[in-house]
C-alpha cells in the first residue's frame, strides 16, 4: 500500500515537473541582453534565482534565500495558462488575476497535496507581497528586466513608447525589498534611459 502511494505521487511529481516545461514557451516583452530575441519565463525565473543567491545581503530585511528563490522559480508558472501580461497593459491587466487564480488552482493541483500546498501558498504569498521575502521577490521581479531594458539600449521601451511615469507607478513598491537595489535601478538603468530618449520624460 506504501509502495502505491510512493509511486502516485512520483507520477504527479513528474506530471508537474512535464506540465512546467511549458513555462519555457511563454515569452515576455523584455529582450536579452544583447537585444536579439525575447526572454522567456523560465529564462526570467533562473536569472532571478541567481540573482537572490548574489543580492541577498542588500534586502531591507533579513530574508530566508531557499524560500526566496523558490518563490521566484514558480511565480510565473500560473502564465502558463494565463500567458504574460505585459506592464503597461491596462487593458489586460483588468483580467489579470482572475486568470491567474484560475491557473494556480489547476496547476500547483497537479501535486501530491501537500508539495501543493506548498507551492500554492508560496505563489499567495508572494502575490500578497507583505513578508521580507515576498517583497525582495518583487524588488527583483522588477529590476531583473529593468536591467536587460538598459543592456539592450532600451529596445523594448522604444517599442512600446514607456514613459517615465509608467516606470515609476510600476516601481512604487519596489524599494520595499531594497532600497539599495531599487536606488541603484533608477541611478544606472532608468535615469541613463531616459537621458538617451530611450524613456519618454513626462515628469
Amino acid at each position: 500500500m506504501k509502495e502505491n502511494k510512493e509511486l502516485i505521487n512520483l507520477e504527479k511529481i513528474f506530471q508537474f515537473c512535464l506540465e512546467i516545461d511549458k513555462e519555457k514557451m511563454i515569452k515576455r516583452q523584455t529582450y536579452l541582453s544583447d537585444g536579439s530575441v525575447k526572454e522567456n519565463d523560465a529564462e526570467h525565473a533562473w536569472h532571478m534565482a541567481i540573482m537572490t543567491i548574489l543580492l541577498s545581503g542588500y534586502a531591507n530585511e533579513k530574508i530566508d534565500v531557499l524560500k526566496t528563490i523558490t518563490m521566484l522559480l514558480i511565480h510565473d508558472i500560473v502564465e502558463i495558462d494565463a500567458g504574460d501580461t505585459y506592464a503597461y497593459d491596462a487593458e489586460a491587466k483588468k483580467t489579470q488575476k482572475e486568470r491567474e487564480l484560475k491557473a494556480a488552482d489547476r496547476i500547483y493541483s497537479i501535486l501530491p497535496k501537500e508539495q501543493g500546498d506548498y507551492l500554492r501558498n508560496l505563489w499567495n504569498e508572494f502575490e500578497e507581497c507583505k513578508t521580507p521575502e515576498a517583497k525582495f521577490a518583487r524588488t527583483l521581479d522588477n529590476i531583473q528586466p529593468t536591467m536587460l531594458n538598459h543592456a539592450a539600449n532600451g529596445k523594448s521601451w522604444l517599442e512600446k513608447k514607456v514613459k517615465l511615469s509608467q516606470i515609476l507607478d510600476r516601481n512604487k513598491n519596489t524599494a520595499k525589498g531594497s532600497n539599495a537595489l531599487w536606488d541603484y535601478s533608477y541611478n544606472h538603468f532608468i535615469k541613463p534611459n531616459v537621458d538617451k530618449g530611450n524613456i519618454i520624460d513626462d515628469m
